[in-house]
């Protein structure tokens, strides 16, 4: 059986790698960006210097001959699913008997005059790492219009060259849409101390280029004209599937797919950021455009190809990110604005540069918001998946700290947080010095069921 994968980011590379682990079939993995994977969450620290382009392929050129796996530099543009061919670029036709669609996604862009001149770019494909680094010769000022998580990858990335930028959020504060009240307000904070330019309530309008095509100035929703010789745009991504439009394959906004990542045309499944769920499960969203989820929908469908089904799983909600210098990470449910039924206790330390939250119900703990302080995942998630109660949770708080010899006890600080909120005292259950044994060994417990 001859199974095609067109793509060769996280979801799709792990789709091939565990077929090849549960069988013999011939494994083609197509993609147009670059001859071999790569972790695309590291592109920024390319461009600031702290890694070089072998550093972020995860495995070396050889690997992929051991485990033939056929690898095709070249763009699909035909699919013709009743010939069970797809034709390329390149001009080759190569037939399937399975086929994986693991495109990822495309930068958005903004339907403003100047869009399309050169000094414009956005940051998601290695093309576009390629095309900022060409630009970045004797730049005076950089605007960065989008207030999620790529713009302020790219504010990060030309402040480690000491070029000035102004960053415009049109939102009242960093990411507000994501991140709780004071959380983001943390952020802006972090943004500002690194000298960006950080301008809120305000978007980008136009773009005003010179006589030879090359961009000059931004102006932006507030009348202010900004002299610069880059714009990027961070607003967000959309699924890679417009090269789809003709072919019967169901799209929404991505490819709509079952379960068991299968779509409407037999075969033919899709996977990470391009893929839609149908039905996805309660409090997710229908594409989540996450490494972590690419990586489960690749483990899970390996299986589905090779004979046995396995549903797609999201497990419980995760993300982390950094924000220059303060890391973030999120267990469960944790919403901007807290609704109705939830309760929360909110830790900061002084210097606003560490805070932790955790959301609960009157059962059992739901979600945790880290800034600037380490969680162990598989303890947050399983007092989330066992609806552990909050009170038995601050009193093992310490079997979640990540460093817990060497940190501060921030568990003492949060059941001080919840006792000025609930007049409870709770104490700590856990030997602190040996907190790290507990929940190895508890996790190894797990594991071994």
């Amino acid at each position: 059986m001859h199974i095609l994968i067109i793509g060769n980011g996280i979801a799709g590379i792990t789709a091939a790698r565990h077929i090849r682990q549960r069988a013999d079939h011939q494994i083609t993995v197509i993609s147009a960006e670059s001859d071999y994977f790569f972790s695309r969450t590291a592109l920024m620290y390319v461009y600031m210097g702290h890694m070089h382009w072998n550093d972020i392929m995860p495995y070396e050129p050889w690997f992929w001959k051991k485990n033939r796996i056929h690898l095709i530099n070249d763009l699909v543009n035909v699919l013709d699913d009743q010939r069970k061919t797809v034709h390329t670029a390149g001009g080759k036709q190569i037939s399937y008997d399975k086929l994986i669609l693991a495109t990822g996604s495309s930068s958005n862009r903004l339907e403003i005059p100047g869009n399309e001149l050169d000094g414009v770019a956005s940051l998601y494909s290695l093309q576009d790492l390629q095309y900022i680094e060409s630009k970045s010769t004797n730049l005076k000022r950089v605007v960065i219009a989008g207030g999620g998580l790529i713009g302020i990858e790219l504010a990060e990335m030309f402040h480690s060259r000491q070029i000035p930028v102004t960053f415009l959020v049109r939102e009242s504060s960093y990411s507000n849409m994501l991140l709780p009240a004071e959380e983001s307000e943390m952020v802006n904070r972090e943004i500002r101390e690194h000298g960006i330019d950080l301008r809120l309530h305000t978007e980008l309008t136009d773009i005003k280029g010179d006589e030879a095509g090359r961009i000059k100035s931004t102006l932006t929703s507030s009348g202010e004209e900004i002299d610069c010789q880059l714009a990027c745009i961070a607003v967000g991504v959309h699924p890679n599937v417009s090269w789809l439009s003709d072919s019967p394959i169901e799209i929404n906004k991505g490819i709509l797919v079952d379960e068991l990542l299968q779509t409407n045309i037999a075969d033919i499944y899709a996977i990470g950021d391009c893929a839609e769920l149908r039905r996805p499960s309660p409090g997710r969203k229908a594409i989540e455009p996450l490494w972590y989820t690419g990586r489960l929908m690749g483990e899970a469908l390996a299986s589905t190809v090779c004979g046995t089904p396995v549903k797609y799983d999201g497990g419980i909600w995760f993300n982390s990110a950094k924000f220059f210098n303060t890391e973030y990470q999120v267990y469960g449910t944790i919403s901007p604005k807290l609704p109705e039924g939830q309760k929360t206790i909110y830790w900061q330390q002084r210097d606003g540069k560490k805070s932790i939250r955790i959301n609960y119900t009157e059962q059992a703990v739901i979600g945790f918001n880290l800034m600037g302080v380490r969680f162990r995942q598989e303890v947050c998630e399983k007092w989330i998946v066992t609806k552990t109660n909050i009170e038995v949770v601050l009193a093992n708080l310490e079997l979640a700290l990540f460093d817990q010899e060497f940190s501060p006890n921030y568990a003492h600080a949060v059941r001080d947080a919840y006792r000025s909120i609930t007049g409870v005292t709770i104490r700590s259950g856990v030997n602190r010095k040996h907190a790290h044994v507990h929940a190895f060994m508890k996790n190894h417990q797990k594991s071994s069921v």
